[in-house]
């Protein structure tokens, strides 16, 4: 599914990518991402995935798919594994096709998540967190910065209470605190930390809509490596 995904998605990004990129070729690769067999994500399934089901029928569904399903609102949804991300498989084509002067749409959807049995790779039924896997390609690429792009215009402190504020600089210390899997931001400011820590580079975040000015450091929440005012402050 997430190779379908990879497909059906990415080919309506190139299309519109094509008509606003001048004469650079838009290519969309099927990515494969290597994940760890001994994760124990593989033995605490997470992710939620598919649609959701009337509480009463989880067990047939259990029974006749062998799908392991939780409790999601009022609810029951099936949930599979999210493995850590370890190595993205079609690098060295990504960094052939950059070399060439392609835009390249890959690892969508997190990539399809692939272990190594018997030197081959065999797909595994889970889903790779998005954020995460950005930021393995991005180290792979030896990437100048990485920019993850969401509904949020920046990250916040105290989200979703009065005192809300919005972090326009922070260092990975900073951004820690928030590095929690919920789902939501807390993917994004690990991928960030990992990208920053790893490389030395800066990482931004911000809404999809601000992406040339979060660059310009006009916008969204720049994260640096080094100490930076780590003053909070609400964005304009």
């Amino acid at each position: 599914l997430v190779a379908e995904s990879q497909g059906m998605i990415g080919f309506a990004i190139a299309q519109a990518l094509a008509s606003s990129t001048g004469n650079a070729p838009v290519t969309t690769l099927m990515t494969r991402v290597e994940v760890d067999p001994q994760d124990d994500a593989f033995s605490t399934p997470s992710k939620y995935i598919g649609p959701v089901y009337q509480p009463d029928q989880q067990t047939e569904l259990e029974e006749r798919y062998g799908w392991q399903m939780k409790k999601d609102g009022d609810y029951v949804r099936r949930v599979v594994p999210s493995p850590r991300p370890q190595k993205i498989l079609e690098r060295q084509a990504i960094s052939q096709l950059l070399a060439d002067g392609n835009v390249v749409i890959c690892a969508g959807g997190g990539g399809t998540p692939v272990v190594e049995e018997n030197g081959s790779y065999q797909g595994m039924e889970a889903v790779v967190d998005k954020d995460l896997a950005a930021s393995v390609l991005a180290q792979s690429l030896q990437a100048e910065a990485l920019l993850i792009l969401t509904e949020a215009d920046a990250v916040y402190l105290d989200w979703g209470t009065p005192k809300a504020r919005a972090l326009r600089t922070a260092t990975v210390d900073d951004l820690r605190p928030l590095a929690v899997p919920d789902g939501a931001m807390g993917p994004k400011a690990e991928a960030a930390i990992q990208f920053v820590e790893m490389t030395g580079h800066p990482a931004y975040i911000g809404a999809l809509r601000d992406a040339p000015a979060i660059l310009r450091g006009e916008k969204g929440t720049h994260i640096a490596p080094a100490a930076v005012d780590r003053k909070s402050t609400r964005l304009n």
